[in-house]
């Protein structure tokens, strides 16, 4: 499908899954707006990268989604947003009752509330438009929990509540608003991992993936960010036009457990 003429604005998506699914919305003819909170050169190439790839427009926009002013005015210069991604996230693992209130705060404000900021301010541009899609990355931990990630599975539950509210307030125009729930995902970061777990365990990497990393993941196998790129895209599809308030896993059969 195409969805040339289309703007896209994905969070937090100079890299891992922001970035993958950047690259499926430009593939499939979208205008892509990058989003992080540095402004490194490095951060604009990619969005030039991406452009001269896809022949699309790609542009770069520094914004820290800590920040509620910072998620409304990245939408506000992106100038259109047909297509909202929130994908921006962070994570930290304590129990509860040692915590840090600080990253509790910063998780809640950058995997929750900025999805709110964001969608808040895009939805009277989708209305303009008379056109509008927003797909919220959430995560098998918005449907179930795990120890230690009190923050994590918090805001990740909140943003499939979020995602319902929304559904049901643009239920009667052509707006939808879905959540895909990843289970583990083959980015950058968690590759960076592997060889410490090998080391910490004594195991092979395939064993150490089946065994330790992908120990609750059935399918034994890491999600890839071209897959959840390829779901966003179906999400924005008119075959998914009467799909939203919904949550979408593609977790192994991590939540059919």
């Amino acid at each position: 499908m195409s969805l040339k003429g289309k703007t896209a604005v994905i969070t937090g998506s100079n890299s891992g899954i922001g970035l993958g699914v950047a690259r499926e919305l430009a593939r499939a003819g979208a205008d892509v707006v990058l989003n992080s909170f540095t402004d490194r050169p490095e951060d604009h190439a990619l969005a030039a990268a991406l452009a001269s790839e896809f022949g699309v427009t790609a542009r770069y926009i520094r914004a820290d989604m800590s920040q509620g002013a910072d998620c409304r005015a990245l939408v506000a210069q992106a100038g259109r947003c047909d297509i909202l991604v929130n994908n921006a996230g962070i994570q930290h693992v304590a129990p509860v009752d040692r915590f840090p209130a600080e990253k509790w705060d910063a998780i809640i404000a950058i995997n929750l509330s900025s999805a709110f900021h964001t969608t808040a301010a895009a939805l009277p541009l989708m209305r303009a438009a008379g056109w509008g899609r927003v797909v919220n990355i959430a995560s098998a931990h918005g449907l179930t929990a795990s120890p230690f990630k009190s923050a994590y599975v918090a805001a990740k539950h909140g943003i499939v509540g979020l995602t319902k509210t929304v559904a049901l307030e643009t239920a009667e125009e052509p707006i939808t608003c879905n959540a895909i729930c990843p289970g583990y995902v083959l980015t950058p970061l968690v590759e960076a991992q592997i060889p410490d777990q090998m080391k910490v365990h004594g195991m092979d990497r395939e064993t150490v993936i089946r065994e330790v990393m992908l120990t609750r993941q059935p399918s034994k196998q890491f999600a890839t960010v071209e897959q959840l790129g390829g779901t966003t895209v179906f999400l924005c599809s008119e075959a998914a036009a009467q799909i939203t308030g919904t949550t979408i896993s593609v977790d192994g059969g991590w939540t059919a457990l």
